[in-house]
């Protein structure tokens, strides 16, 4: 899960498994495997950083229960 801004300052958890697509248009737009679009503050390079770090997350977990 990644936590992102709301374009009314409001934060939101979004389930980085399920992101289709990251867009900047200047506003970035996050689509969802569902089809659903959130319009956050976060730039596009944010946000595949915080993806990034959830995988990341993800598998020194996994590692850990070996």
């Amino acid at each position: 899960m990644i936590a992102v801004t709301r374009l009314n300052g409001k934060s939101l958890v979004v389930n980085a498994e399920l992101i289709r697509t990251i867009e900047e248009n200047p506003d970035t737009t996050i689509t969802l495997i569902n089809g659903d679009r959130i319009i956050v503050r976060e730039s596009m390079r944010e946000i595949v950083t915080l993806t990034i770090e959830y995988g990341r997350h993800l598998r020194r977990a996994l590692s850990a229960m070996e």
